[in-house]
């Protein structure tokens, strides 16, 4: 190619730059391609992620409202046998002693601490289940024998030996109760 002016030879890199240069817009393509589909993914983990840690803040805060719920729970089981045996108490003083002017006022403190208590267990969530004349619930009553009688349809409870009690809308103890059925 001696003899031919620089500009007008044909050496082929012409050619060859133009294939590069598709050869660059192709893979310039699929790396655009890649990136895209790279934050597509890195978008849905970000959602994931937030998601995740929404769902661990709403189960901490209702970890942390039950634990102030229910945090009395065990105290509240071993009370009510104080307030059993209180309520026994008040009920096992016979007319005559109630009319003595010396015991009186022993009888009326009682009575006031009784209905403290009480008092006491509302403020905190703590009620008694009723039981007595209404049909047996297995969820807050439990059945400690059958009474035969006419009086009561079968299944109503006849008679409450120990109260139950809720906190808040948990189980805290159930009613031992009598329920009724048909006489043999």
């Amino acid at each position: 190619m001696e003899g031919v002016p620089e500009e007008l030879r044909d050496d082929g890199s012409e050619v060859d730059s133009e294939v590069d240069a598709q050869n660059g817009e192709d893979s310039l393509g699929e790396a655009l391609a890649a990136l895209r589909g790279d934050l597509e993914t890195a978008k849905q983990d970000v959602l994931y992620a937030k998601a995740d840690a929404q769902n661990v803040r709403r189960r901490a805060e209702k970890d942390v409202q039950d634990a102030r719920n229910y945090a009395a729970t065990g105290f509240a089981r071993d009370i009510l046998s104080v307030a059993d045996n209180l309520g026994r108490a008040v009920d096992s003083v016979p007319a005559e002693i109630r009319e003595d002017e010396k015991m009186k006022g022993f009888i009326i403190g009682i009575e006031a601490t009784q209905r403290e208590l009480d008092k006491v267990f509302g403020q905190h969530g703590i009620t008694r289940i009723a039981a007595k004349g209404l049909p047996l619930d297995p969820n807050q009553h439990q059945a400690m024998m059958e009474v035969p009688t006419d009086d009561h349809e079968p299944g109503t409870i006849v008679q409450e030996m120990q109260a139950g009690y809720m906190i808040k809308d948990r189980l805290l103890r159930p009613s031992m109760v009598a329920v009724a059925k048909k006489p043999d």
